[in-house]
């Protein structure tokens, strides 16, 4: 609280000399004694010496306030922390002396100079004021601090009356004025968190007030005093407990008034309060710090959405009429089983977490990609409900977590929601020996938990330069997992690495590639920045580990994200160049063994029965295979295999991938390859196959007939597919979401393949891009022989087999010129 009133002032520590000989003699003169017995007391820490203390210390306030005879229409009021019963042993005593206007000015300042001087002559910091209950509201109105501190007042002597008075006028003030006071309150808050960061990840952390500290715990009882919205309780009020404990312990150690948790006092601190070390005390202080933080995320924006409902009432009032009944908040689908409300991910109404494991992870995958906060009620629901994934888990259940790591921005806030809730280490057993866990290395910025996170977020950038972005970010949210044990991080990490890989889905050949880059996730930029790179012997040794082209591109783009993410000081211009070249020599030394592309295997029997009745009735022919997984109430589809065989021409592509965008089905893997097959005339008849594994956005299976139909009407021309596809699009505008990467299309070496130019498309998965794909190329005027079709994650990956129109290979300056207009139409 802040004044001008001559006899507030926090620097001037009073007189001293005979006049404080006299005030020693006063009631209350043993106060100074008894605090020191009760701060010696050692078997009294944590809430029951902060309120004897704050009792300890009314006593002799209202000892000397009654001893200094007080005109009537006086009281001595306690606010802020002090006004809360919390006193730490170095905590300021915030008062307010009140008074109803009607006693001589002189005797106030008289009863003020009786009550101020023997608290500074004690040594005690004090944060004073004197006023009417008409000033401080005004101040409360101007002063958005003082408002927070009148919210917590409490009488300690005087007119009890005059004090309840003024109590109830702020609260009334408070809560009529909360449309601009939170919005303002919370403003504060987030400038206060860029100052000072984000406590649950600072190795020195203010405990008040960095993000997640006790100021935060503050607002939030500010907000429940407004009545627009509530916070989380569950844990709450123990976190803030924690965070008071270990500042009493910091007070008690240093011997002064400071909230900030330096390195060299961790340890004294830690064994004050009866933990191991310091390590322990700053999990300690993490795990309620996220508490705190996690809760005033959701508080925030409860209040928002309450704020933002309040005031577009009255405009819906006046178009609707008095009578108009509320309207019910828009559900906008985002995957199955999960919708938009409010401004948050929430689970629609037909989903059922007890039958759908996978649900937790594509509520998160949805929220993240959307750009959208998991609500906290979903997420709790989802925790209890859920039934467990199997081991391992199904390919669904791997495809959403790449989607959920490769976000980018988004994706920390929805696993922080997961994490509050236990199901990250639910789903990751080993996470728990990393959560929380603090780094003692000065150049990280981060505990290991949040900076593997980070290194997933910078590495979904860079998933572009990679053939296999869901290696990338897996192995980027486990480079670090070793950290939890004992000994060399990076040899404990491969083997965790490898089992987690392998608990998830992955097959053994992608679990080993994941294990070699948690395992050598530091060789590049040690090699490059230790090593002499014009030795051969150091590329050679460098080839030996990463063994193909593939992984060390991974490895490459793991090492600037892992970089990236821990802090400044890692990476710059000089390390990136030295890491780049190493890359290059290596990448040299590899391309000798490098294989050819490889193009879809051979037809299958099922694929060779549907060919041959394609060239028979000259129309295209569907088979239909959904594929099952069992449960204790019925199978449950769970994807679909789609065969389509026709006649060979123009458009197939194209037409086949846009009817399957018009019907919501989501192209998880796709093969295309031509064959050439005997007709019954004795000529040669080519036939496109195309073997494509789908699944329903929303849930509903296709039915064959629609989709030959409509397949039969984009051949033809009479459904224009683009124009559905952009209709649909206008009507269902998609939401600002994630900033993915741009596309990448790129040209093969020359000697990938021998009978065709090899097309390589990276880029944002999304509906209808492969109609999109098919469309630029036969606007190109290529023909497209074969293509492999991957869905990783939110990733796509594509390889297209074209020719000229004659079946050769296409020169290079024209293959480059395909490549750019593909990669224009995806932008």
């Amino acid at each position: 609280m802040t004044s001008t009133d001559p006899h507030r002032t926090t620097e001037d520590p009073g007189p001293w000399g005979s006049p404080q000989l006299e005030r020693s003699r006063e009631p209350g003169g043993g106060y100074a004694a008894a605090r020191l017995r009760l701060l010696d007391q050692e078997t009294r820490p944590g809430p029951p010496r902060r309120t004897a203390l704050a009792r300890l210390t009314d006593d002799w306030l209202a000892a000397l306030h009654a001893a200094a005879d007080p005109p009537r229409g006086t009281a001595l009021v306690a606010v802020g922390g002090y006004g809360r019963g919390e006193l730490s042993p170095r905590s300021d005593l915030d008062l307010l002396l009140l008074h109803d206007g009607t006693a001589d000015p002189a005797a106030i300042a008289a009863l003020a100079d009786r009550l101020w001087y023997p608290v500074w002559d004690l040594g005690l910091t004090l944060d004073h004021s004197v006023r009417t209950p008409a000033e401080a509201r005004r101040t409360a109105a101007d002063d958005l601090k003082a408002h927070l501190g009148l919210l917590d007042a409490r009488p300690l002597a005087g007119d009890l009356g005059l004090v309840a008075a003024l109590r109830t006028a702020v609260l009334a003030d408070w809560r009529n004025q909360a449309p601009r006071r939170l919005p303002a309150l919370r403003e504060l808050c987030e400038e206060r968190a860029e100052r000072h960061g984000e406590l649950p990840h600072l190795l020195e952390p203010d405990l008040k007030e960095a993000r997640g500290g006790l100021r935060d715990t503050t607002a939030l009882r500010a907000v429940a005093a407004s009545w627009l919205a509530d916070a989380p309780r569950d844990g709450l009020a123990e976190a803030r407990r924690t965070l008071l404990d270990v500042r009493d312990a910091l007070h008690l150690t240093t011997g002064r008034a400071t909230d900030r948790l330096a390195l060299q006092e961790q340890d004294q601190v830690a064994r004050a309060l009866g933990l191991l070390d310091a390590d322990t005390l700053l999990r300690h202080v993490y795990e309620a710090a996220r508490t705190i933080a996690y809760a005033s995320d959701v508080t925030w924006r409860e209040v928002h959405r309450v704020l933002r409902a309040r005031s577009a009432r009255p405009r819906l009032r006046s178009l609707l009429g008095s009578r108009a009944s509320r309207p019910q908040p828009e559900r906008t689908p985002l995957a199955e089983g999960v919708v938009e409300m409010d401004g948050e991910a929430v689970l629609a109404r037909t989903a059922r977490p007890e039958r759908d494991p996978v649900l937790p992870l594509r509520a998160a995958a949805a929220a993240a990609q959307a750009g959208l906060p998991l609500s906290r009620h979903a997420v709790r629901h989802l925790a209890t409900t859920a039934r467990p994934l199997p081991v391992p888990w199904p390919a669904d259940a791997r495809e959403q977590l790449v989607t959920l790591l490769g976000a980018g921005e988004p994706t920390r806030a929805v696993w922080e929601a997961l994490e509050a809730e236990g199901l990250i280490t639910r789903l990751i057993p080993d996470w728990e020996r990393v959560r929380c866990r603090p780094q003692r290395n000065p150049v990280h910025t981060w505990t290991v938990d949040r900076h593997l996170v980070e290194t997933a977020v910078r590495a979904s950038s860079l998933t572009r330069r990679v053939g296999r972005p869901d290696l990338l970010l897996v192995a980027a949210l486990l480079h670090d997992i070793g950290k939890g044990w004992p000994g060399d991080h990076s040899v404990a990490g491969e083997t965790i690495a490898r089992d987690v890989a392998v608990r998830v889905g992955f097959d053994q050949a992608d679990a080993a590639v994941l294990a070699t880059l948690v395992r050598h996730h530091l060789l590049l930029v040690e090699t490059a920045t230790r090593r002499d790179l014009d030795d051969p012997a150091t590329v050679e040794s460098v080839a030996r580990v990463v063994g193909t082209a593939a992984t060390l591109e991974l490895l490459h783009a793991l090492t600037e994200a892992d970089a990236l993410a821990t802090g400044p000081a890692a990476w710059s211009t000089w390390r990136a160049s030295l890491v780049a070249d190493l890359v290059k020599r290596v990448a040299a030394a590899l391309a000798g063994d490098a294989p050819p592309a490889a193009e879809p295997a051979a037809p299958g029997a099922e694929e060779e029965r549907l060919a041959m009745e394609a060239l028979r009735t000259g129309g295209p022919v569907l088979g239909l295979h959904a594929e099952t997984a069992p449960d204790d109430g019925g199978p449950e589809p769970v994807g679909v295999e789609l065969l389509i065989a026709l006649p060979d021409q123009p458009g197939v592509l194209p037409a086949a991938a846009g009817v399957l965008a018009l019907h919501r089905l989501t192209v998880r893997s796709a093969d295309l390859r031509a064959i050439d097959l005997p007709t019954e005339l004795g000529a040669t008849g080519s036939v496109l196959v195309l073997n494509w594994r789908v699944a329903a956005e929303y849930g509903s299976l296709p039915q064959p007939a629609r989709l030959r139909a409509d397949l039969v009407r984009a051949l033809d021309g009479s459904l224009d597919v683009a124009a559905r596809l952009a209709a649909r699009d206008a009507a269902y505008p998609r939401r600002r979401g994630v900033q993915a990467p741009p596309p990448r299309v790129t040209v093969a070496p020359a000697g990938s393949a021998a009978r065709a130019t090899v097309l390589e498309v990276r880029a944002q998965d999304a509906p209808g891009l492969l109609f999109r794909i098919g469309r630029a190329l036969e606007d190109a005027g290529v023909r497209v022989r074969s293509a492999h079709v991957s869905t990783l994650g939110a990733n796509a990956v594509d390889t297209v087999y074209v020719t000229g129109p004659g079946g050769a290979p296409l020169p290079g300056a024209e293959a480059a010129e395909v490549a750019r207009g593909v990669e224009r139409a995806l932008s």
